[in-house]
């Protein structure tokens, strides 16, 4: 039995993870801006999930944090859900603005709190989601896709600190592609997984301590030819 947080558990992905997590006999701290739904999920395991109402973009990440690891009786594994992301052909500053300052600053923080918190119990795994729109930078939605290369970046400099530190903190970015989530918005979609299927693939990649899992892990192949794509001929998609 393990004791896993995930930040950003009432919709979508982190939702999904929490049921499986649930079903299987874990313990699970929730976390959420929709407490009605983060209720509904204690209400189905009144035994194995604890919750609290929280804004990863706000002020109260570290008390959250605190409070419901001490409730919990410890924590095992951290998984960073949370995240918004907006289409802003219009380039409006405060999607802008909010998109940075829940992927950005909001995943930084609890990033640093549960690496701090691993630190000291030397040992621990943090999770995060990252995306494959982080490999390139995306003109309809520039914080977006930015705010995803930073997630992966500061997740493989975590990662590197642990290591130098010898400390036993294991780091997984997790690079979805499509997923029938809110967040998969448009007519171009491929390729789109349930949450089921992504959240079972997130679950295995954990399971197996991966240092970067695609979900689906066909996106992988994307992946590689975004990466490899010279500039000149992305420019012009």
């Amino acid at each position: 039995m393990k004791r896993i947080l995930i930040i950003g558990a009432s919709s979508g992905m982190g939702r999904e993870l929490a049921l499986l997590y649930a079903r299987q006999g874990d313990i699970v701290g929730v976390t959420g801006r929709r407490i009605e739904l983060l209720e509904q999920l204690r209400n189905a395991f009144p035994r194995n999930i604890y919750y609290s109402e929280h804004d990863i973009g706000g002020i109260r990440n570290g008390e959250v944090f605190h409070d419901i690891v001490q409730r919990m009786g410890g924590l095992d594994v951290l998984i960073i859900s949370a995240g918004v992301g907006f289409e802003n052909n219009e380039f409006n500053w405060e999607l802008e603005e909010q998109t940075i300052g829940v992927n950005v600053v909001g995943f930084g923080e609890m990033v640093n709190i549960g690496y701090r918190y691993f630190q000291q119990q030397r040992s621990g795994h943090i999770v995060g989601i990252s995306s494959v729109a982080g490999i390139r930078g995306i003109d309809s939605c520039p914080a977006y896709s930015a705010s995803k290369a930073f997630i992966s970046n500061y997740l493989e400099a975590i990662r590197k600190k642990a290591k130098k530190e010898k400390c036993t903190i294991v780091v997984t970015d997790i690079i979805p592609g499509f997923v029938n989530t809110r967040m998969a918005k448009g007519n171009g979609l491929f390729w789109v997984a349930s949450v089921e299927k992504a959240a079972y693939q997130i679950a295995r990649a954990i399971e197996k301590k991966c240092t970067i899992a695609y979900i689906t892990k066909r996106w992988r192949f994307v992946a590689y030819i975004l990466k490899c794509l010279p500039r000149t001929i992305y420019d012009r998609i």
